[in-house]
């Protein structure tokens, strides 16, 4: 079983950053309603937990630029 570390803490009220071994992320949004990650590995997260057992997200990559 391999060893992870992950450290999450808020620096404003709506704002809160992770920590990882390989990358970070910035968590923008109140704790019941539509939230927006942005991750070092350019990944863009939105999420929204819904009523229920539901929930919403939808995750984007950005496109990595082919040099040569």
């Amino acid at each position: 079983m391999p060893l992870t570390f992950r450290k999450s803490f808020r620096v404003l009220p709506e704002v809160k950053v992770n920590l990882g071994l390989k990358s970070w992320s910035v968590t923008v949004g109140p704790s019941n309603g539509p939230k927006r990650t942005f991750s070092s590995t350019g990944r863009r997260t939105t999420s929204m937990d819904l009523p229920g057992p539901w929930g919403y997200r939808r995750t984007s990559t950005r496109r990595q630029r082919r040099e040569g």
